[in-house]
C-alpha cells in the first residue's frame, strides 16, 4: 500500500478537509464555504496529509501555525501551534501521525520555535511525543439563587462601569485588552484578526450554528477599558417561571476589580437562575468570590494546553524566576531534539541555561519538562510518580522553588 506525507496546496483543500471531517466524526460533505473559510489562512508548507494512492484519499490530516504564548513573567515565546490532526479509521496503527509529527517538530525546530503546543482531544497521545499537559482548565456551573451575591447588582464597586456594546466595539477594543492580559498572565496566547471577526459573528464556522452573544465592558473610572465579558443565555420556563441558563464564553480582566465586577454582573441578571463559567484556571477567583462557594459546581476539570520545548535555553531564559538557584537539568528526548544536560542559573535578575557535563541533579522527559515550563506541575510530585529521577537530594524541591508561580498558568482559547 503506498501512504504519501504531502504538503497540501489549494486544489487539495477538498479532499483534505474531507479527511479532516471523517476522523473528527463529522458528516463527509465539504462545502464551498468550508473551502473558502480554510483557504484565507491555508499555509501549504505547514499543512500535511496523507494520501493513500491506492484509493486516492487523504487518510490522515496535520496543521500547524505560528503562535506567541507568555512565559513566566510576561515574555512572548514563539511556538508551533498544532492543530487539526486525524488520523481515518481505517489506517489507524501504521506511524502515520508519528511521521507527520516528526516533519512538523523538525521544521518548527529550524525555524527557530522555542515550544510547540497543542490542545489534546485524548490524553494518552502526545506524551510519546515529548508533549505534557501544561496548563489545565475548569468549568463551573453557578447556582445563581444558592451563590449569595446581592442581585441588586448596580455598578463595579471600584467607581468604574459596566455596560453593553456591540461586536464592532468589541473588535475594536478587545484586542488592546488582550494584548495587556497576555503580558501579564502566563500560558495565555495570541490573538490574531481572525479570532475577533470569527468569535463576534463576522466570519462564522461554515455549518456551526451562531448565536448572537451579548457584550459586556467594565471600564476603570478614568474610561479604560479593564475587562470584556460574551455570554449567550436560553429562554426557558418552567410554570411561567424562567429557568435559563447564562453561558460565559469569554471573560478577560486586567485587574482583579474589573474580573469580580464582570462576574458579579452576569451572576444577576434577571431571570438567570444558572451560569456556566466556559473554561477558567483551576484558582480562578469565581467559587470564592460567591459568599457559597458551593453554589459553584465543577463541571470540567481536565488538562488543556500541552508543551513540547524545542529549544531548552530560549525556554528556560524566556520565563522569570522568584528566587536565585541553579539546576542541572538532564534532558531525555528519544525524537533528539533537545537531548542533553542543561546548566540553568536563574534569579529575580536573569537566567541563563547552557548546556554543560556537570553531573546531573534531575532526569526528566521533554514532555516533563513542558509539564513544568509554565509553573503548574511540581517536580516533587513527579519524583513522587517516578516520572523523574532525583540525583540530588532536594533537588526536585529547588526545581519547584524555581519553576513554580503563585497563579496557575491559564490558556483561554482553543486551536
Amino acid at each position: 500500500m503506498g501512504l504519501d506525507i504531502r504538503t497540501i496546496d489549494e486544489s487539495d483543500l477538498r479532499d483534505w478537509i474531507l479527511a479532516l471531517r471523517t476522523g473528527f466524526l463529522r458528516p463527509p460533505t465539504v462545502s464551498e464555504e468550508e473551502i473558502e473559510y480554510r483557504r484565507v489562512e491555508h499555509r501549504p508548507e505547514r499543512t500535511l496529509g496523507v494520501l493513500d494512492r491506492d484509493t486516492g484519499r487523504y487518510v490522515a490530516t496535520f496543521r500547524s501555525f505560528p503562535q506567541q504564548i507568555t512565559a513566566v513573567g510576561g515574555r512572548p515565546v514563539p511556538a508551533d501551534a498544532i492543530s487539526n490532526v486525524t488520523v481515518s479509521p481505517t489506517h489507524r496503527r501504521r506511524g502515520l501521525l508519528s511521521r507527520m509529527m516528526e516533519r512538523d517538530l523538525r521544521a518548527a525546530k529550524e525555524r527557530g520555535d522555542v515550544v510547540a503546543t497543542l490542545i489534546a482531544a485524548e490524553y494518552p497521545i502526545y506524551g510519546r511525543y515529548g508533549f505534557g499537559p501544561a496548563t489545565w482548565a475548569t468549568e463551573w456551573q453557578v447556582d445563581v439563587a444558592r451563590a449569595g451575591l446581592d442581585p441588586r447588582y448596580s455598578g463595579p464597586a471600584d467607581g468604574g462601569r459596566t455596560e453593553l456594546v456591540d461586536a464592532g466595539t468589541v473588535r475594536a477594543v478587545g484586542p488592546e485588552l488582550h494584548e495587556r492580559l497576555r503580558a501579564a498572565r502566563h500560558g495565555v496566547i495570541d490573538r490574531n484578526e481572525r479570532w475577533w471577526l470569527q468569535t463576534t459573528g463576522a466570519f462564522p464556522v461554515p455549518g456551526e450554528p451562531w448565536t448572537e452573544p451579548f457584550h459586556v465592558l467594565h471600564r476603570a473610572p478614568d474610561g479604560t477599558v479593564e475587562g470584556l465579558l460574551t455570554y449567550t443565555a436560553d429562554a426557558v420556563w418552567e410554570a411561567k417561571r424562567p429557568q435559563n441558563t447564562a453561558t460565559v464564553h469569554q471573560l478577560i480582566a486586567t485587574t482583579p476589580a474589573a474580573e469580580r465586577s464582570l462576574w458579579h454582573f452576569v451572576l444577576s441578571v434577571d431571570w438567570i437562575t444558572k451560569v456556566n463559567s466556559g473554561l477558567r484556571a483551576p484558582d480562578d477567583l469565581l467559587p470564592l468570590l460567591l459568599p457559597d462557594p458551593r453554589a459553584a459546581k465543577v463541571t470540567t476539570h481536565a488538562d488543556f494546553l500541552w508543551v513540547r520545548p524545542l529549544d531548552v535555553p530560549r525556554a528556560l531564559e524566556a520565563r522569570s524566576y522568584p528566587v536565585e538557584g541553579s539546576l542541572v537539568l538532564a534532558v531525555d528526548d528519544p525524537a533528539g531534539l533537545v537531548e542533553g544536560r542543561y546548566l540553568l542559573e536563574a534569579g529575580p535578575d536573569g537566567a541563563s541555561c547552557t548546556p554543560t557535563t556537570e553531573p546531573a541533579d534531575l532526569y526528566l522527559g521533554a514532555g516533563e519538562l513542558g509539564a513544568l515550563w509554565l509553573g503548574d506541575e511540581s517536580a516533587v510530585r513527579l519524583a513522587a510518580l517516578g516520572r523523574i529521577a532525583e540525583e540530588r537530594t532536594g533537588a526536585a524541591a529547588r526545581a519547584d522553588q524555581l519553576l513554580r508561580t503563585s497563579l496557575r498558568p491559564w490558556c483561554p482559547d482553543l486551536f
